[in-house]
């Protein structure tokens, strides 16, 4: 890594929410578009914003059907997805360990 981890930090990744669906998608299989309102916090429109962005960019796939008679929309996580999101957390790795430990000559 050059220069400060912040240069790590992915711009689609990054953001809380989208974040947010990363991490909750690497942990199942897949998920439902209203698990992932719910649990975000958010409205319907606010989340397809976002699952938009991460669809385009590849990291996510996203799955129309019916469970019974309910439509339904579910998030898989790609493999480019898993791999930004594994690239993501080293890089606040990088930047944690940057901060709790400030090289000697670093101003106060």
């Amino acid at each position: 890594m050059n220069g400060h981890p912040t240069t790590s930090l992915d711009d689609v990744v990054h953001q809380r929410v989208r974040l947010g669906i990363l991490a909750i998608a690497k942990e199942a299989r897949r998920v439902e578009f209203t698990f992932l309102r719910t649990t975000l916090g958010l409205t319907a429109g606010n989340l397809s914003q976002h699952v938009a962005v991460l669809e385009k960019a590849g990291l996510i796939t996203v799955e129309k059907g019916y469970e019974g008679r309910r439509a339904r929309t579910w998030i898989h996580l790609t493999k480019a997805g898993k791999q930004a999101l594994l690239d993501e957390v080293a890089a606040l790795k990088a930047l944690i360990h940057q901060l709790e430990n400030p090289p000697p000559d670093a101003p106060q």
